[in-house]
């Protein structure tokens, strides 16, 4: 992989997870709307944005010729994985429970390295075991402390974990923008269903203080399409380790919204869990930093061993 490659990766990673940190702000902005209606708008304005941008492009019969086999098993889990995913973050947002999406989006982390490990076979350094274990007692802790299992929190971990390790396992077999298509294609009749559902039964709020509502939910499609093609880019661009490392920058906004903004009241014993995981991270940064400076010390003695020699 190349340094080039391995820059534009990071890059959209960093972008893509510091607008998903942003979330909560419009999807709070988007009631009275419920998370079903959300949901379905999201993937519906999604379809549609990817479908223009591909006859735009000619490439439209292009990915309906690929979308067969194993490659339309693997789009298809992927997904549904990111429909749970996106349910299940709408409703804690519209239900007041930011902070706990935010704390899935601080353990995903986690378990998108362990999973890394366990299903790739990528190699975990002492620091980054030590994170791994020290987020498994966060959770049960939580658990224990909250009385029950946080379920948010691990749905939307899992759930994103699973995605971003689908999307990796996927590789370079589609582009971006085909793979988010396709992923839609596979979305749409439950999406459609779920909106006719609403407007039969008179519960569709679409035409609610026209026309600014209706235009945020049709915004739906590009606010999630685009930090998706960007999460796309990076996954197939760097490794998910590295993927791992640097989502803690969506909980971290999340959370700083959730409290600041919407004015949500977090628990003593759920900040001592959020600390626990900032622990884990912790762990991960010191090791990724280290990590980052032996990489570039063979290409900086490499560039040493190839200066001029200035005559004696």
């Amino acid at each position: 992989m190349t340094p080039s490659r391995d820059g534009r990766g990071v890059l959209a990673a960093w972008l893509a997870y510091g607008i998903w940190g942003l979330f909560p702000l419009y999807f709070h902005a988007l009631r009275p709307s419920g998370a079903v209606e959300i949901l379905a708008h999201r993937i519906v304005w999604t379809f549609v944005l990817c479908v223009v941008v591909l006859l735009l492009r000619h490439e439209l019969v292009a990915l309906a010729r690929r979308l067969r086999g194993r490659l339309a098993l693997g789009v298809g889990i992927a997904a549904h994985l990111i429909g749970i995913n996106w349910f299940v973050y709408v409703y804690a947002v519209g239900t007041g429970r930011t902070s706990e999406a935010a704390l899935g989006y601080f353990l995903n982390p986690i378990v998108t390295v362990a999973l890394g490990v366990l299903v790739l076979g990528e190699r975990l350094r002492v620091l980054q075991w030590i994170a791994v274990g020290v987020g498994a007692v966060a959770a049960l802790y939580l658990t224990l402390a909250g009385g029950g299992l946080p379920w948010i929190s691990l749905v939307l971990a899992l759930s994103f974990g699973g995605y971003g390790l689908t999307k990796k396992r996927l590789g370079a077999s589609l582009p971006a923008l085909h793979s988010l298509s396709a992923e839609t294609v596979f979305l749409m009749p439950a999406a459609l269903g779920l909106l006719w559902w609403l407007t039969a039964a008179g519960d569709s709020t679409f035409t609610v203080d026209a026309p600014w509502h209706p235009l945020l939910l049709v915004a739906a499609g590009a606010i999630t399409a685009v930090p998706l093609l960007l999460f796309a880019e990076a996954a197939r661009r760097i490794p998910l380790v590295t993927i791992g490392l640097i989502q803690f920058i969506t909980p971290v906004l999340q959370l700083v919204v959730s409290v600041t903004v919407l004015g949500e009241h977090l628990e003593p014993a759920r900040w001592v869990g959020f600390a626990i995981v900032w622990v884990a991270l912790a762990f991960l940064t010191v090791d990724s930093v280290a990590s980052a400076r032996r990489r570039r010390r063979p290409a900086d003695d490499e560039c040493e061993s190839l200066e001029p020699v200035e005559p004696v």
